[in-house]
């Protein structure tokens, strides 16, 4: 009985080594079988010939920026990656250098979609005759041609966009009650301050006490009536007083062409 008893107790050790050889088995095909399969997953998935991003969406309030051009921009892209290799980083950096796109916000969406959100500059001035100013004074690379015909004209060295935009809403504010309005303010080399204004009038404010000459300028043209219409130019760059240009008559101009 008692040989009989050890056999028994061989034969199981023996069967429960091999079951649990069988089972590190499987287990180990497991592991493998999944290992590759997220591997075929994840390669499959960085294939660009496979899973590219193919398509472009492009949002906001848009009157300057379409999508045709945001489509160019990125087709001058090397490459572009798929949903899981692309830098949406580096497409923000191509978008961001259109005319008009103040900002921009770029998602990607399963499998193949590029999403981009555009908000545009408010072109409130034109700065040099080439660029344009936002209400926040910041230059952007906007066409002028695109902007309203009635913007204003501000001209000024490098740095001064800020300084420009502000002397040119306090002076329209200032100039409100005459009904005038500005259609150019210059600020020159020299710091001298230049206004013309919707009539043709081209006031001269230098580069000291820019506001109290403004003020002087508003009571005189009180005083002027009608003549305003015949005035070039006034310069008020004097302690007090002006001095007032005068466009010339038809007959005048005559008499000098002789």
């Amino acid at each position: 009985m008692n040989i009989i008893a050890e056999d028994l107790v061989e034969d199981d050790i023996q069967s429960s080594s091999k079951q649990h050889w069988v089972g590190g088995v499987f287990l180990l095909l497991v592991v493998i079988g999944i290992g590759t399969l997220i591997y075929s997953t994840f390669s499959w998935m960085i294939d660009d010939q496979r899973l590219p991003l193919s398509r472009l969406m492009v949002e906001g309030d848009l009157h300057h920026v379409s999508p045709k051009q945001v489509q160019g921009a990125l087709a001058e892209l090397p490459r572009m990656g798929t949903f899981m290799t692309q830098d949406v980083d580096q497409l923000q950096q191509v978008l961001q250098t259109l005319p008009w796109v103040a900002q921009i916000s770029i998602r990607k969406q399963w499998p193949d979609l590029i999403k981009v959100y555009i908000v545009e500059y408010k072109a409130i001035a034109i700065w040099n005759g080439n660029s344009l100013l936002s209400s926040e004074g910041h230059i952007f690379n906007g066409h002028p041609e695109d902007a309203p015909e009635s913007t204003v004209n501000l001209y000024g060295p490098e740095g001064s966009s800020e300084q420009v935009l502000s002397v040119w809403q306090k002076s329209t504010q200032k100039l409100k009650p005459l009904g005038r309005t500005i259609t150019s303010v210059v600020l020159n080399d020299r710091r001298a301050w230049q206004l013309i204004l919707d009539n043709g009038i081209r006031l001269e404010l230098g580069k000291d006490a820019r506001e109290d000459r403004l003020n002087r300028f508003i009571k005189l043209y009180s005083r002027l009536g009608d003549k305003v219409e015949q005035i070039s130019y006034i310069d008020l760059r004097y302690d007090t007083g002006a001095a007032v240009g005068w466009i010339p008559d038809d007959d005048s101009a005559q008499e000098r062409n002789k």
